[in-house]
């Protein structure tokens, strides 16, 4: 759960920045960036559970480009479902599941790597 609440953090930052920059409406930004990084992270959680559970992709554990792609289609999608449903408006929607998963998509590649590589650290010995 702790790792889900990292990228929670990271996830609902740059969600805030890029959701008001495309909006210029403080509140119509905040709330897509409540609702869509609320929603990821459920699918997150969910996401990482599949992986951990299915022995395919437990198998590819270590292929962490493949996980990142599949967690970013996931995350366009919900990404534009939300703000479209927010704002109707289809510009605004396309922007925002362009920019804000590809932007969280290069911050989950490198969060990531630093869970992998904490899961490889035994004492004060840590494969970097």
């Amino acid at each position: 759960m702790t790792k889900t609440l990292t990228f929670a953090v990271i996830h609902f930052t740059i969600a805030t920045s890029v959701a008001f920059a495309l909006t210029g409406d403080i509140l119509l930004g905040s709330l897509i960036a409540m609702i869509e990084p609320s929603v990821n992270t459920v699918v997150f959680y969910f996401h990482e559970k599949i992986w951990q559970l299915l022995p395919s992709l437990q198998q590819r554990r270590q292929a962490i480009g493949i996980k990142t792609v599949s967690f970013a289609l996931i995350h366009f999608t919900v990404a534009f479902s939300v703000t479209y449903l927010l704002t109707g408006d289809v510009l605004i929607g396309g922007l925002m599941a362009a920019i804000e998963p590809a932007m969280n998509s290069i911050a989950y590649f490198f969060h990531e790597k630093l869970w992998l590589n904490k899961s490889q650290c035994h004492w004060n010995e840590c494969i970097i």
